[in-house]
């Protein structure tokens, strides 16, 4: 089924751009990684830039089914310490197995969206259950800039990640508290 293949095509992708860098993205390599006959990749996306746009497009569409599910699956936090763990949970499933993979590929494409404004179309944030979770969190503190504190508490959480994944560390607890704590104020 071509529609398949193209997912199989553009998730190999996200694996070789998180293995090797985005210089490392050919459809050669796409076909290695995937285990088919060479010319397979080139045959779904002649160019490389239509292979990068559809491995941004099955990014995109991953990380927002994910932040959906965990979204609907959890319940607008009581209090700081809950959504301190509901973000240390995050966190470390950007940091971790398959997560860690999408947030390398992510940031990769994200650079090279400076160069490709298509790209940088495509990565823009959207609203998903997840991010309703925190905004709602922070309207029911009572906060009538609660969106603008939203996405500034999820701009840090996410320089967080991109940090702990340039440096392999992780990201404390006591980090998060701050980063509430900052937005609580």
């Amino acid at each position: 089924m071509p529609d398949d293949r193209r997912t199989v095509l553009a998730d190999t992708a996200i694996g070789v751009i998180a293995d090797t860098g985005i210089r490392g993205l050919t459809h050669r390599a796409v076909d290695r990684a995937a285990g088919l006959p060479p010319g397979t990749t080139s045959a779904y996306y002649r160019t490389r830039q239509a292979l990068l746009t559809a491995l941004v497009r099955r990014l995109v569409a991953l990380d927002q089914a994910e932040l959906q599910e965990i979204g609907s699956r959890t319940p607008v936090p009581r209090n700081a310490e809950e959504l301190v763990a509901g973000i240390d949970a995050f966190v470390e499933r950007r940091l971790t197995g398959e997560g860690r993979r999408r947030s390398l590929a992510r940031y990769a494409c994200a650079l090279e969206s400076v160069h490709h404004p298509e790209l940088r179309e495509i990565l823009v944030p959207r609203e998903n259950a997840g991010r309703r979770v925190v905004h709602d969190f922070l309207a029911a503190q009572g906060f009538a800039d609660a969106e603008a504190r939203t996405v500034t508490l999820l701009t840090c959480v996410d320089g967080l990640v991109f940090d702990r994944l340039v440096s392999r560390g992780s990201v404390s607890d006591q980090e998060i508290r701050r980063l509430v704590a900052a937005v609580l104020r």
